[in-house]
């Protein structure tokens, strides 16, 4: 059976624990990935179901989407200062503002800006993240100090490209978080966010994503980018917010409040 196969080359396979095969059943034909009695070869890519959700393991490490660890971030005194949650701010806009992040990966700063009252669209293109992002809002869904946050929150799986083409009305805001290839190449990168990148790959069509966020009529685009990385496609921001180790670039059309 062809399945998934990460950016090296090697395969996915789907594994579970007793009482959850049924769940590994599903997912399995859902990824076109073999489906295992027990976890695979070393040299595999093993997304485990079990008791507390759905993990992506390999090479000794373990990625499991769980939105609890960001409650600190959430706090009151806190939200208002997360940067993304500032540069997406529209000055008066409407409330609740309507977000496309459509490169969402895990959605960490969706959840952020959900936690900030915006309605969030979440779109991931690549499989394998999309459940692990889609089982970790399910979860959320059911924790009281979650579940508010969860329910502004929407995924679907499908290229970001053709979902802002497809929107039947323009968003507030449109969100990109493209990967870019100095993070593959970092020692620093933190080790769960090694195994999203086995996964993912640098964004190969910046100038269509760019262009496809700008022609969906947001009042705003708000671009991740690495501190010192090149503007998006060479499209210079109407404004930035810079951070220690990213920014956000701001484009707002003519005539538009920040």
């Amino acid at each position: 059976m062809a399945g998934v196969t990460a950016a090296d080359g090697r395969r996915l396979v789907v594994a579970a624990e007793p009482g959850f095969e049924e769940d590994a059943a599903s997912l399995a034909a859902h990824l076109n990935a073999p489906l295992a009695s027990r976890p695979a070869a070393a040299n595999d890519l093993v997304m485990f179901a079990d008791s507390r959700g759905l993990a992506l393991v390999a090479d000794g490490m373990e990625l499991r989407q769980d939105f609890s660890r960001l409650i600190p971030r959430i706090r009151p005194d806190r939200l208002g200062r997360e940067l993304v949650v500032r540069a997406v701010r529209i000055k008066g806009g409407p409330v609740p503002l309507q977000v496309v992040d459509a490169t969402a990966g895990l959605g960490e700063d969706s959840f952020l800006l959900a936690a900030a009252g915006a309605e969030v669209l979440l779109c991931e293109n690549n499989p394998v993240i999309c459940v692990l992002l889609a089982d970790a809002l399910a979860r959320a869904a059911h924790d009281p100090a979650l579940a508010p946050i969860a329910a502004r929150m929407r995924v679907r799986e499908g290229d970001g490209i053709a979902t802002l083409a497809g929107l039947p009305s323009a968003p507030d805001v449109v969100y990109l978080d493209p990967m870019f290839p100095e993070r593959r190449k970092s020692a620093a990168v933190k080790k769960k966010f090694q195994l999203l990148h086995l996964l993912e790959t640098p964004c190969a069509n910046p100038g269509e994503l760019l262009t496809a966020a700008v022609a969906a009529g947001p009042r705003k685009v708000v671009v991740k980018r690495p501190l010192h990385g090149p503007d998006l496609a060479g499209r210079a921001p109407s404004h930035r917010i810079m951070g220690k180790a990213v920014r956000f670039d701001c484009l707002v059309p003519a005539g538009e409040k920040r």
